[in-house]
């Protein structure tokens, strides 16, 4: 017993959800004109810049998803990995390959958080107000 045969049309409903799994993945056409934008060789299908631009590509394509499929939690945790790949490889080609990642970022358009702006420092007051502090600053009522 495989735990769905009570279920009707077992079969169809696999085959929906593969068609579905794979709407989500970009067609082999698609993917190949990206590889042959960004390569950086004629046999190039692997380079960080490749990686990078696919990367991209299903990114906008499951944030597309996820506008109408907003409890799609699935594709939203896929979506979130495909993120942290993506910085992760781009994090790569900025320390190995400057001029490349620039040239990568502007293509792709983009937005690149700096790292600054991610951690900003916060500012610890000269003292620490306490309330008897506080009672001495107050100016005496008359």
């Amino acid at each position: 017993m495989d735990g769905f045969s009570d279920l009707p049309n077992s079969d169809k409903s696999w085959k929906a959800v593969r068609v579905r799994a794979k709407r989500n993945m970009l067609d082999k056409k698609k993917k190949e004109k990206i590889i042959a934008k960004f390569k950086t060789h004629t046999s190039d299908t692997g380079s960080s810049q490749v990686q990078v631009a696919i990367l991209t590509e299903e990114i906008k394509d499951l944030t597309k998803h996820l506008k109408s499929h907003k409890k799609d939690f699935s594709s939203r945790r896929g979506l979130l990995k495909k993120v942290a790949e993506r910085r992760r490889l781009l994090s790569y080609l900025k320390r190995e390959d400057e001029k490349g990642y620039e040239k990568l970022i502007k293509d792709l358009k983009i937005k690149v958080v700096a790292p600054e702006a991610e951690e900003q420092e916060t500012v610890e007051p000269d003292f620490i107000a306490t309330p008897e502090a506080e009672k001495a600053t107050e100016e005496p009522v008359a």
